[in-house]
């Protein structure tokens, strides 16, 4: 494991983050419901979303030093749509959602954002982020233009803003998975884009 940090913004650009060293966030009995308890913690008391995100991406880190039980949890990936997301945690009123995610090898999502922050972790196999910037014109108001590449490796952690555009690929020959953390998410800034036609809509 490489683990490495990265955030990426809005404009599409990414940048490595400082990691801390896996020994230094080795801790006794530190489970599921401890990393939840800390990450509302930063919710409610870190308002700024910058300073929140590498705060996050710490816990993260920490959580899969420590719990073998999340790296273990995901499904096998859909023999018909090429993913399978196993929900760990989504409970009314509590701002975020935990899930893993599994690709099979080649599968491509759709270029998107999230309408909410992100933090995805990989867990296994290679996942290839391609990221966009939105460059509207007059006569397309929804175009966007692609800003760059990146390939996450197991270990590495990425996070991003509500309005990172991006689209990810599983690579190599085994199944990808992630663990992946969302707040809560605006369904009106939830958007697929088309770069053919220069359209965006709602997801």
């Amino acid at each position: 494991m490489k683990n490495r940090d990265w955030h990426v913004n809005g404009d599409g650009q990414y940048q490595a983050c400082k990691s801390a060293r896996a020994w230094n966030l080795l801790r006794d009995n530190y489970r599921l419901y401890r990393f939840l308890t800390e990450l509302e913690d930063i919710l409610n008391d870190v308002e700024d979303e910058t300073s929140r995100l590498p705060e996050i991406q710490i816990l993260v880190r920490r959580l899969l030093v420590n719990s073998y039980w999340v790296q273990s949890q995901y499904l096998e990936p859909c023999p018909k749509t090429g993913t399978s997301v196993l929900i760990l945690y989504d409970e009314l009123g509590f701002p975020l959602t935990l899930q893993t995610v599994t690709f099979a090898p080649g599968t491509k999502s759709n270029i998107h954002n999230h309408g909410t922050w992100g933090v995805v972790a990989l867990l296994k196999g290679q996942e290839k982020n391609t990221f966009w910037r939105r460059d509207p014109s007059q006569e397309f108001i929804d175009k966007i233009e692609q800003t760059g590449e990146l390939t996450l490796l197991p270990g590495d952690i990425i996070s991003f803003t509500p309005d990172t555009i991006h689209c990810v690929e599983a690579l190599g020959n085994e199944p990808t998975v992630t663990f992946n953390i969302y707040g809560e998410t605006d369904p009106k800034q939830r958007f697929e884009y088309n770069v053919i036609s220069h359209t965006a809509k709602n997801f």
